[in-house]
């Protein structure tokens, strides 16, 4: 990967249909910072200096008031769009699908305002840590893809650390081997009660350990990932099993890409925890971790003061 570009996709166009609301702009810090705040405040410290917004088009104008704006003369902010009638060509929406494509269509579609630069991809509603920042700035700065392949990276979290007190989560579970990721699975209706247990791709339900490798969408992408992203999405669009619900998950796509040869990714453990608020009965614990980040120092009392 080349050195010079440093921009940080945000994916923040999910409806937040468990959570309520848009959880994206819903403040948790002691100044009414969003999650996404203080991602971009350690993505800016870690080095990133341009921010892309995948957002819905018609959250452009709260989402600029709430958000964007508050990046002015901090670093280049951008926007893209997702769209469920943004698809490749010969293809068209099915009649009576509303919702978009999944995490790998929205990361396609920002390929106009990312082509040709090497690139990051956060959620916009999880708190990953200072030092996933740092490590995925390595990855967009260090890596060289060899001819034909896609050298992409990722960090990972503890399966346990990414679960919710208050119902179920999709969650990618990943086999690693010698740093390098192996496989990649979107797994769903993860909860822990007695003991964890979750829905594998294949619809059966089977327990985990807590211990798994697990993607949170924390990815370092190399340019030309969008032209296999959109091959991807095609082969999907031809086999989908429900036109008005199925979705092409990013996870998904990277293990094509892994398994086909054309593509590896170095895993990165996290050094530190990750949060998120999947519904709304999360938030609370969320608020009281981030106030005790405050407190010892980690993050400034206003945040975006001291960016």
């Amino acid at each position: 990967m080349i050195s010079d570009v440093t921009s940080l996709l945000v994916l923040a166009a999910g409806m937040g249909s468990r959570y309520g609301g848009l959880k994206q702009l819903d403040p948790v810090g002691p100044n009414r910072e969003t999650l996404m705040d203080y991602s971009i405040y350690d993505a800016k410290r870690a080095g990133f200096s341009r921010v892309v917004f995948l957002i819905r088009r018609e959250m452009r104008e709260d989402f600029e008031d709430q958000v964007g704006r508050k990046y002015q003369g901090i670093l280049e902010v951008d926007y893209a769009y997702q769209d469920k009638d943004d698809l490749p060509g010969g293809f068209v929406c099915p009649p009576g699908r509303d919702k978009p494509w999944g995490t790998g269509h929205a990361v396609w579609a920002a390929r106009d305002a990312l082509q040709g630069f090497p690139f990051a991809v956060i959620n916009a509603d999880d708190f990953y840590g200072a030092e996933t920042f740092t490590e995925l700035m390595k990855a967009v700065s260090d890596q060289s893809s060899p001819e034909g392949m896609l050298e992409c990276a990722m960090v990972g979290f503890r399966l346990s650390e990414t679960l919710s007190e208050h119902g179920t989560v999709s969650r990618g579970i990943c086999q690693t081997e010698n740093g390098y990721l192996q496989s990649v699975e979107e797994w769903t209706e993860i909860s822990q009660e007695t003991e964890i247990k979750g829905r594998n791709p294949a619809g059966k339900v089977l327990s985990l350990t807590g211990e798994e490798t697990t993607s949170m969408n924390v990815w370092a992408f190399p340019p030309n990932a969008f032209s296999r992203l959109g091959n991807g999405f095609s082969r999907f669009l031809k086999t989908m099993p429900d036109p008005l619900k199925s979705e092409f998950y990013l996870p998904a796509a990277v293990d094509e890409w892994i398994k086909e040869g054309s593509g590896r990714v170095s895993v990165r453990p996290a050094s530190c925890s990750w949060m998120g608020v999947t519904y709304k009965e999360d938030k609370p614990r969320v608020q009281e971790l981030i106030q005790g980040l405050v407190r010892a120092g980690d993050y400034p009392m206003v945040l975006l003061a001291a960016s």
